[in-house]
């Protein structure tokens, strides 16, 4: 019985696995750090991840469909908040984004640093935004009033070359629109929120030639006439209809 030979963990292995990897490392290796090429798997998936990651907080061309939109820092401002202790500080931020082919949108956004506050208004203002009709491409089909709490704006349409006449938030607002020329006027408050949505609400109210002859039946044509008896008479003959 002296000569009979115990068994142990390395004789015990299958045949042909390798004898000098260190004991207790197969779990590690299973999970893909110990073998050839493991390592650079697990390091793979994490980069894709982050690539995903990243896709999804609106990457370029993400959310809008690869156009390049213009975005305006309006305002920002820091704001408080007292709790036990002490006051806890942050930032509110107002965008204003714009295609400047006739779509606009603001948003705010709050956080505890800059730049996310940024971004959550740059987000809100996406998806907030409106087309707005524009004659030739270049500024309004014809004059709007606006009014949000104690803030009064007017805008009107002005000739080729006129520029963008305004100032403070408005001017943000027309360029990222793309108008090239329009007269505002700001009457009452210079608080920028309240001065974008008095202008927002001046925008909306814009109506194109098109849209009025197709909901009125009648021809473009007939309303851009000035006057006369003919454009009169075609008018009532419309309505009779």
């Amino acid at each position: 019985m002296a000569d009979e030979i115990i068994p142990t963990e390395a004789s015990a292995a299958p045949e042909g696995a390798p004898q000098d990897a260190p004991q207790g490392r197969g779990p590690r290796g299973g999970r893909g750090r110990g073998g050839p090429g493991g390592g650079g798997q697990n390091r793979g998936g994490r980069d894709n991840r982050g690539g995903r990651d990243n896709r999804g907080r609106g990457g370029p061309g993400s959310d809008d469909g690869g156009e390049e939109l213009i975005e305006k820092l309006v305002h920002i401002n820091r704001v408080s908040k007292t709790v036990k202790g002490g006051k806890r500080f942050g930032f509110a931020a107002l965008v204003v984004v714009g295609d400047g082919k006739g779509r606009v949108g603001f948003g705010h956004g709050k956080a505890r640093e800059v730049p996310e506050a940024i971004s959550k208004a740059t987000a809100a203002a996406k998806k907030a935004m409106v087309r707005v009709p524009l004659r030739e491409g270049r500024t309004l089909h014809h004059d709007g009033n606006g009014h949000f709490g104690a803030g009064r704006v007017t805008l009107r349409s002005a000739p080729q070359g006129t520029g963008i006449i305004a100032g403070g938030p408005m001017r943000a607002v027309f360029e990222s629109l793309g108008v090239a020329d329009v007269v505002t006027k700001s009457v009452g408050t210079s608080n920028p929120y309240n001065m974008i949505r008095a202008t927002f609400e001046a925008l909306t109210s814009q109506t194109s030639p098109k849209a009025v002859a197709q909901r009125r039946g009648k021809k473009i044509a007939d309303l851009l006439g000035r006057g006369g008896s003919q454009t009169a008479q075609a008018d009532a003959e419309a309505i009779a209809e």
